[in-house]
C-alpha cells in the first residue's frame, strides 16, 4: 500500500481528524513564504523580514512595517487550492473537526471551512489601537502609508508579530482538538516555529501524518510521512 493509499484509508476509517498547517499550504495558492529572502526583497528592504514584522519594529517604524506588510504579506488574488478544498469537504462530511493554521490569509474560510483556529491571526481583521473600531482588509490595502482610523489612531492588523504572544484561548482550543483526535494530519510546515510546533506533543493517537515537500525534525516520530506538495496529495481527495 502506498503512502497516499494509507492516508486515504485512515481518512475513510476516522471520524475525528484534525489538520495542522503551515506556510506550505498557502504557497501553492501563490502566497510566498516571507522568510525566503528573494533578490527582489534584498533590493527593496534594509532589514530581514523577522525584524520588520516584530512588535518593536512596528512601534518604532510603522511606515516601513506597513510597506513590507502590504507588499509581502497580503496577496488579494490568492484563491484556495486542492488542499483547502479537500479539508473543507472533509469537515462537511463530519470527519474533520478542526483546521489549526499558522497562516493569516483566510484561505481555509474562503474554501468553506468553518472551524478554523488561526494561531497567528488574520489579515482580514484589523483594529484601531486607539478606539478599538474594527476594520476589514480594505482599510489597510486602500490606505496610503500607515492606515488610520477616523479617530486618528493607527489601524493594526490582528496578526501575531514577533515578540507578541499567541492568543491563549485559541491555543487551549487547539490543544483540546489535537489531544482528542484519531488522526492528526500536519501539512506544509517544517515544524520549526514555536510555540505552535509544540502543539503536536499533545497528540496521543497512533496515526500522525506529516505531509511536507522536505524533511521535518519530526519525521522520525510520525506514523506516516509523505514528502510531496500538500495540494498534490489532496488533489485526489478533492
Amino acid at each position: 500500500m502506498t503512502e497516499r493509499e494509507t492516508l486515504r484509508k485512515w481518512i475513510e476509517e476516522s471520524g475525528n481528524i484534525v489538520f495542522f498547517g503551515g506556510a506550505g499550504v498557502s504557497t501553492e495558492s501563490g502566497i510566498p513564504d516571507f522568510r525566503s529572502q528573494d533578490g527582489l526583497y534584498n533590493q527593496e528592504y534594509d532589514y530581514p523580514p523577522e525584524t520588520i514584522i516584530s512588535h518593536s519594529f512596528y512601534k518604532r517604524n510603522p511606515e516601513e512595517f506597513f510597506r513590507f506588510y502590504k507588499n509581502k504579506m497580503i496577496v488579494t488574488t490568492a484563491r484556495p487550492n486542492a488542499a483547502h478544498r479537500a479539508l473543507a469537504r472533509l469537515e462537511q462530511q463530519g470527519k474533520l473537526k478542526a483546521v489549526i493554521t499558522q497562516n493569516i490569509d483566510g484561505l481555509h474560510q474562503m474554501a468553506g471551512s468553518r472551524e478554523v483556529l488561526e494561531l497567528h491571526g488574520s489579515i482580514h481583521r484589523n483594529y484601531c489601537q486607539r478606539c478599538g473600531r474594527f476594520y476589514g482588509l480594505d482599510a489597510v490595502t486602500g490606505s496610503e502609508g500607515v492606515p488610520r482610523c477616523s479617530c486618528g489612531g493607527i489601524i493594526k492588523p490582528d496578526v501575531v508579530l514577533y515578540e507578541e504572544g499567541l492568543d491563549q484561548k485559541t491555543l487551549r482550543k487547539a490543544v483540546e482538538y489535537i489531544s482528542r483526535a484519531d488522526v492528526l494530519i500536519i501539512g506544509g510546515t517544517s515544524l520549526a516555529v514555536y510555540p505552535a510546533a509544540g502543539l503536536i506533543d499533545y497528540y496521543e493517537g497512533s496515526r500522525l501524518v506529516l505531509i511536507n515537500k522536505s524533511a521535518t525534525v519530526r519525521d522520525a516520530h510520525a506514523d506516516l510521512v509523505i514528502h510531496e506538495p500538500i495540494g498534490e496529495v489532496f488533489k485526489e481527495e478533492g
